[in-house]
């Protein structure tokens, strides 16, 4: 009988790997779009370049950094989710955010299609923002804006004589047809921009409370989330645009809105700029819009709680406020 410790050790024989599932897909949808942006903004950049396209220099620019961030953008993975119910039509979102916002983000979970909330925002601002400048006129917000850099001095403020250019050179650019569509295109990748920001700090602020949301599922509660304070706040800006004297409104404080829903009306931004900039975060719509991205937060995202969800909305909400507030006390002269 063999010894048995002369008897070879063989290992057990290890449990198979567990198979990798299919990667997780990716919007690649967005390349062709990305890729068609660049180019026509670096055609629009060489234009102006060239001087032969009025501000294409900044119009092209803005452009083309849309084209590549969304093309970086494009590599970020969908979220992957039982398809457990069928995605609501464009209409049914852009309607049903007003009085079902609950459905309308759990919707957004499982399907984050963001592209019609996102174009209706840049519709509205785009055409508020012209009706305002053609409103107020151009020669009154260029001079008020001159005149309120020309107080801040130096180093701020550039010397006399370069004012007067400036303010030569923006009339003439508020006027240019060219130069207008290049601001509308300005608003066109500044909304999705600033949003797509704002969603990635959304999703770090909610993996800090020990949530899961996709980034695509964040960008699309942010767009969404922001839709029912923009459509309320321009189409009743644009009444209002058309119903009070033109030399009633300042050319720089209506530029974002003329609803007045907010404990600003207690104070002059001339005598008392910092407490009406903080007043002003105090109103209907700034809760409304703090409510709905709460309310978006936890259903759009996976085990968010509702103290996270409102830790992050608020947390980001004091933030902007006091960013503002700092910028305001540095410079009160604008808002005067």
């Amino acid at each position: 009988m063999s010894d048995p410790l002369e008897q070879q050790f063989q290992a057990p024989t290890p449990p198979p790997l567990p198979e990798a599932g299919p990667a997780a897909p990716r919007p690649i949808k967005l390349r062709p779009v990305a890729i068609a942006l660049f180019v026509v903004g670096l055609l629009v950049l060489v234009g102006g370049i060239a001087k032969f396209v009025p501000g294409g220099i900044g119009t092209g620019g803005a452009l083309a950094f849309f084209g590549i961030v969304l093309f970086a953008l494009s590599f970020i993975p969908l979220p992957q989710l039982p398809d457990s119910e069928p995605p609501l039509s464009p209409v049914q979102k852009v309607t049903g955010i007003f009085y079902e916002p609950t459905r309308v983000f759990r919707n957004l979970r499982i399907h984050p299609h963001w592209l019609a909330a996102y174009l209706l925002v840049v519709v509205l601002s785009a055409v508020y923002s012209i009706a305002f400048t053609q409103r107020v006129t151009p020669e009154r917000i260029v001079n008020h804006t001159i005149e309120k850099l020309g107080e801040i001095g130096p180093p701020f403020a550039p010397p006399p004589d370069r004012l007067e250019s400036m303010r030569a050179t923006q009339l003439e650019d508020a006027k240019n047809p060219i130069q207008r569509a290049g601001a509308v295109a300005k608003i066109f990748v500044g909304v999705f921009c600033f949003t797509a920001l704002m969603s990635a700090l959304y999703l770090l602020g909610i993996l800090a409370f020990g949530g899961r949301i996709n980034f695509w599922q964040a960008l699309a509660v942010t767009i969404y989330a922001t839709l029912p304070v923009v459509v309320i706040q321009k189409v009743l800006s644009l009444v209002i645009l058309y119903v009070k004297a033109p030399e009633d409104i300042h050319p720089i404080l209506g530029q974002e809105s003329l609803v007045q829903d907010n404990l600003g009306v207690l104070f002059s931004p001339a005598d008392h700029p910092v407490l009406f900039v903080l007043a002003s975060s105090i109103g209907l719509l700034s809760f409304y819009g703090l409510w709905l991205k709460a309310t978006g937060l936890r259903n759009g995202g996976t085990k968010v709680s509702s103290g996270a969800a409102w830790g992050v909305a608020i947390t980001f909400w004091l933030l902007g406020l006091m960013l503002i507030t700092i910028i305001t006390a540095l410079f009160p002269n604008f808002i005067s």
